[in-house]
């Protein structure tokens, strides 16, 4: 009876050892390298190939169409990410050159993509070409990584420091400019509020004239009525006489 449990609980063991080995192990994309092999080489060729012209031709394609052709052609990728490649390609022809050769596919294969590397000869510099295919097998980009020397790395990293350095001084040049003009602020505010105070004072002179032009008339009237008052005190008419002025006396004792 010990011996029938013990020699169930090892089986136990190595079925729970068998299970967590088969979980920790990944899969991998499964690929042919001949099949892939043919298609890298059908891809480097058609984008070193492939003109402006015909790239413009390619965009302005229907998509349906597009699709239609590369299936008749037994082609893995998509019009948007075959477009893409020939942009890439381009790129890397701008700063390698022309292409010239490549050496032997290298593959690297990991859960979700598959990766082929070659070396390339191009006519300024060497290049490694890259092209990534997805877990179907479909083409995802194409990279073209040009080989600089020590010092053009060194360069062009200098270069990008000397930029991002160069403007950040510019920027904080401007926010200093702009700091500068903040002390201009209160004069202007100042010339702003005396404008109300201009408009105030036609206001008042305009409201002060008819003022002065009711007292006019009232010294009007007050000759009229002191006149036909003398009038007719004497009486006489009005017309015999005139006043000049009106002046009133220190001892107002009418």
């Amino acid at each position: 009876m010990k011996k029938r449990i013990s020699l169930l609980l090892c089986m136990l063991v190595a079925v729970l050892a068998l299970t967590v080995g088969c979980g920790a192990t990944k899969s991998v994309v499964e690929y042919d390298e001949m099949t892939v092999s043919q298609f890298s080489e059908w891809l480097i060729q058609f984008c070193a190939g492939t003109d402006e012209e015909t790239a413009a031709q390619l965009k302005e394609m229907r998509a349906s169409t597009f699709e239609q052709q590369l299936a008749q052609m037994n082609l893995p990728s998509s019009p948007e990410n075959l477009l893409g490649a020939i942009e890439s390609w381009n790129a890397g022809e701008n700063e390698c050159g022309e292409f010239i050769s490549h050496g032997d596919y290298s593959f690297k294969a990991t859960a979700k993509e598959l990766h082929i590397t070659t070396e390339a000869e191009f006519t300024k510099r060497d290049a490694t070409i890259e092209i990534v295919l997805d877990d179907e097998l479909y083409l995802d980009s194409i990279t073209v990584g040009a080989h600089m020397s020590t010092g053009e790395i060194l360069k062009k990293a200098g270069l990008n420091t000397l930029l991002g350095m160069g403007t950040v001084f510019v920027v904080l040049i401007i926010i200093s400019l702009i700091i500068s003009l903040f002390k201009y602020i209160p004069d202007i505010q100042k010339k702003f509020k005396k404008k109300p105070t201009r408009e105030n004072e036609v206001t008042a002179k305009a409201s002060i004239a008819p003022v002065e032009e009711v007292s006019e008339m009232d010294d009007t009237e007050l000759i009229a009525v002191i006149a036909a008052a003398i009038a007719a005190a004497e009486g006489t008419t009005t017309d015999g006489f005139v006043v000049r002025s009106i002046k009133r006396r220190k001892s107002n004792r009418w």
